[in-house]
């Protein structure tokens, strides 16, 4: 990914009604999964320096640079090339990207700060060196709301001088939303960009958010989807990287940070294994996706060619044959930006699907993101569970919204009802499981795979599992709710969703009572979830489980939009 050098040495639904359905999809639904637009950005940012490793020089990171450049400007692709401001006020780079990028890629503003970029707007440099990866140092949240706009303000100047025009498109690891919010409504960019999601990576955690794809973030809070036009920036923020739907979540479960498991092509067991990297797009161009589907490539100049060459030269032709056929768009960052402003005035609904595993051993997910939540499900084999909800509010407000962050880490959260990796250890995984009941209270977990994933409306994901003694289960996704829907024949059939964490684990529910869960977040906000249908059940101190989640007529229909408590 990116700020931890030691990484570049790793070794490395059907609906009931619809009994006709064949196989795997029928060719309408294929073409109606197939029919969302499928677009990658292609995105690399330029450091100056990388004071980590003396090896790696001016000239070294000038060179990766031009190297990725000649490559796009092969296969005649566009690209996105966000550049820090020490290498902005630089030369070199100003010559490179006005003679050598194509005229259909554009320049734009990696916002990670540097001394330069501090000293021009008349404040005090704090960092080690004169690039600083802690978060206190070498971002925005590290300074107040006043230096921010300050920081804001001497890069623009700068990048029009230089370029004759500001820049449309911002990204970082991370950017608040006082930034954000003064980019777009006095400078007038177009999109931004922020990490995927992980826990303790380089000191960064941002948990819980709009899985892939891109939102309307809160004016309140940049990581926070937004729910209303007048409570969100009009900015879309797309999410870096692209982050494997399967393997991410889980990946360092127990060790106390993410690992990663993504598209950058300095990763031995995703982005440079061309097994993954077919997998991952592929799933990408065909699976469901609802409005629109979504990744991004590339990497910083900081991992160095030497390190990329080998793995960007084998995915650039793999998406360049994919954009020959029509099955993904490629564009930059801008074009994309534009387009998701003209196509919704509010943030989407969407979803990322895998239903075939590269790993061959069975795995298979859905991702649904709406601007209420998000729900993850995952399959292991036979065993089911739901893996992640977590809610959405745009009055929850960032800590860093109105001071400056002094701690060298970061943090960014939404709203879990249901966190599958903070709530689990290796042995014992948190998850929301469908049981039988049996007569005398005790539940047993029920199987039920081979998930069929259909497109309903354009916010509407109907997932169908069957069970081996015959139920289905019909899991339906709407933007505000979900719904779950069990077809038997058997009338003495009881079951339920019951939900189990790892012992031990400080869980955020105050109150669980028939029909509402209320929840409180570390600083105090308060959000709930409700059973508009169905009721909820807590569990005793003799039980092993939380809470279970009670159908009424084999059906349950959970409110997620926090706002009824």
């Amino acid at each position: 990914m990116r700020l931890n050098i030691k990484f570049l040495f790793l070794p490395l639904l059907i609906a009931f009604t619809a009994p006709v359905f064949s196989k795997n999809f029928d060719d309408k639904k294929k073409e109606k999964a197939n029919s969302a637009p499928r677009i990658l950005n292609i995105v690399n940012f330029i450091r100056q320096s990388e004071p980590r490793d003396e090896a790696i020089t001016e000239t070294v990171l000038l060179e990766t640079t031009h190297l990725e450049m000649q490559l796009l400007a092969k296969y005649k692709l566009p690209g996105t090339w966000l550049i820090q401001y020490d290498a902005l006020i630089n030369p070199r780079y100003q010559k490179m990207l006005k003679e050598e990028i194509g005229a259909d890629s554009e320049v734009g503003a990696w916002w990670e700060i540097t001394q330069p970029h501090v000293e021009a707007a008349g404040l005090k440099w704090r960092g080690r060196y004169s690039w600083d990866w802690h978060a206190n140092v070498g971002f925005a949240t590290g300074y107040s709301p006043e230096e921010r706009e300050k920081l804001v303000d001497v890069y623009m100047a700068k990048f029009k001088s230089i370029f004759g025009k500001y820049p449309t498109a911002v990204g970082s690891w991370f950017i608040d939303s006082h930034s954000l919010a003064y980019m777009y409504d006095k400078y007038h960019i177009v999109a931004s960009s922020n990490c995927k999601d992980q826990i303790g990576t380089d000191g960064y955690t941002l948990w819980g958010g709009y899985w892939n794809q891109a939102y309307y973030p809160s004016r309140l809070n940049a990581y926070m989807p937004a729910q209303t036009t007048a409570g969100q920036i009009g900015v879309p923020i797309f999410r870096m990287l692209g982050s494997d739907s399967i393997y991410q979540y889980d990946s360092g479960l127990g060790d106390g940070s993410s690992g990663v498991e993504s598209l950058e092509p300095v990763y031995p067991r995703s982005g440079a294994n061309r097994k993954w990297v077919e997998w991952f797009l592929k799933s990408m161009a065909e699976e469901p996706c609802l409005s629109f589907g979504y990744t991004q490539a590339g990497q910083e100049n900081s991992f160095t060619w030497a390190n990329i060459k080998k793995a960007f030269e084998m995915q650039i032709p793999i998406i360049d044959s994919l954009k020959n056929a029509g099955k993904i768009n490629v564009e930059t960052l801008s074009e994309s930006g534009r387009w998701f402003k003209n196509k919704f005035p509010l943030t989407p609904a969407t979803a990322v699907t895998s239903l075939a595993d590269y790993r061959e051993e069975g795995n298979k997910t859905v991702w649904y993101d709406s601007r209420f939540y998000r729900a993850n499900l995952l399959w292991q084999g036979e065993k089911f569970r739901f893996r992640d909800i977590h809610l959405f509010d745009e009055k929850f407000e960032s800590t860093y919204l109105r001071k400056a962050g002094t701690s060298t880490q970061c943090i960014y959260k939404t709203l879990p009802i249901l966190d599958g990796y903070s709530w689990s250890t290796k042995t014992n995984l948190a998850g929301l499981r469908i049981v039988k009941i049996g007569a005398d209270g005790k539940a047993v977990e029920i199987p039920c795979g081979n998930p069929v994933v259909t497109e309903k409306a354009a916010n509407v994901l109907q997932v169908v599992c069957t069970a081996p003694s015959g139920e289905k289960f019909q899991i339906v996704f709407y933007e505000d709710r979900f719904e779950v829907d069990c077809d038997t024949k058997n009338k003495n059939f009881k079951w339920a969703l019951e939900f189990k964490s790892a012992p031990g684990i400080e869980l955020p529910f105050k109150m669980i009572s028939a029909n509402l869960i209320q929840a409180t977040s570390n600083n105090n906000f308060a959000y709930s979830i409700v059973a508009k249908t169905g009721s909820f059940k807590k569990g005793a101190s003799s039980d092993s489980y939380v809470f279970r989640i009670q159908p009424i007529n084999n059906q349950l229909v959970i409110n997620c939009n926090n706002k009824e408590r």
